[in-house]
This record gives C-alpha cells, sequence and structure tokens, in this order.
C-alpha cells in the first residue's frame, strides 16, 4: 500500500505545479522520442520517473483530463521501476485494467481518491517482466473500465522507453 501511495504522489506531481516551498518543480532530464524523464525532490525525498502520453484513445468522444503511463522510481524508499496507468478518469470501483504489450498481458488493480486515480500491477513481481517487455516491444495498449462504465482504450508508443529507462536509472540513485 506505501507504495500505492508513493506512485500516486509522483502522478499527481506531473498534473500539480509546485506550490510550496517544499517540492521543487520538476527537472526534466531528457526527452527520448515518446519518452520524457524528469526529476523532483522533496522533504520526501527524490523521485524520478519516466512518462508517455497515449497515441491513440478510443472512444474519442470521451472526455478526459491528461492520460499517463508511468514509471517512478524512488530512491530512497527502495522503489525501483514501478509502473503505474493515470487514466483522466475515476476507474469503476474493484475493477482491473489490462496492460498489453506484444502477446503478454499484465493486471492492474485500480485506486480512486476523489478525482484522482491510478492503476498498478496487481502483482510487484511482474514488474520487472513488464519493463523487459516494453523494451523489446514496440507498442503497449491500455484497457481499462470508467465509473460510468465506459471501455477505454490506450495505444503507447514504446520508442525511446530503454533510453528514458537507462537515463532514470543513472540519474536517480
Amino acid at each position: 500500500m506505501k507504495r500505492t501511495a508513493l506512485a500516486l504522489l509522483s502522478a499527481l506531481a506531473l498534473a500539480l505545479p509546485a506550490t510550496t516551498a517544499s517540492a521543487a518543480a520538476p527537472e526534466q532530464l531528457g526527452v527520448f522520442n515518446d519518452w520524457s524523464v524528469y526529476r523532483s525532490t522533496s522533504t520526501d525525498g527524490t523521485v524520478c520517473y519516466a512518462l508517455s502520453k497515449p497515441t491513440a484513445s478510443d472512444p474519442k468522444t470521451v472526455k478526459r483530463d491528461p492520460i499517463y503511463f508511468l514509471i517512478s522510481s524512488w530512491p530512497e524508499k527502495g522503489v525501483k521501476g514501478e509502473p503505474s496507468v493515470v487514466p483522466g478518469y475515476p476507474y469503476k470501483e474493484k475493477s482491473m485494467v489490462t496492460v498489453e504489450v506484444g502477446s503478454d498481458s499484465f493486471q492492474f488493480y485500480t485506486k480512486n481518491r476523489e478525482t484522482d486515480c491510478g492503476a498498478w500491477l496487481q502483482e510487484t513481481s511482474e514488474e520487472q517482466r513488464l519493463l523487459d517487455a516494453m523494451r523489446r516491444g514496440s507498442s503497449m495498449i491500455v484497457k481499462g473500465t470508467s465509473r460510468r462504465g465506459t471501455l477505454t482504450t490506450d495505444e503507447y508508443s514504446l520508442k525511446g522507453i530503454s533510453a528514458a529507462l537507462d537515463k532514470m536509472a543513472a540519474d536517480c540513485k
């Protein structure tokens, strides 16, 4: 549960500007094709994250807040390479999200907190397998269901993911 809170904080850091003296604006460490890497430092320590926005989303008519796929690392907390989804809407309660990379499929659990929401791997032991699949793949599909019952499908390009993960590992120790 502690990792869930950390990932949610990193997702929120993307959406909110730094408003307190204890939180610095994220520093962009690099852009690698369709992936960007950031580092942010606060009183809770340093967080680094690689993120991407979808290249396609369906249905196109659904109004959503910004959508991201994140991979977070919190060196001081012992968290490294934690994937998560920021869907841009609240998920259906107790629903699951499916992430597909080639023939590999991964189940993510959902967590809503008021209007903030996200999804994390059901089994943290699968994190490295997902990251390895992402490094080998060319695209990734994320499917989830909104609180209103709308099935959404987001496609992400994996072009640049290897360089982004390498940069994050090198600059976030």
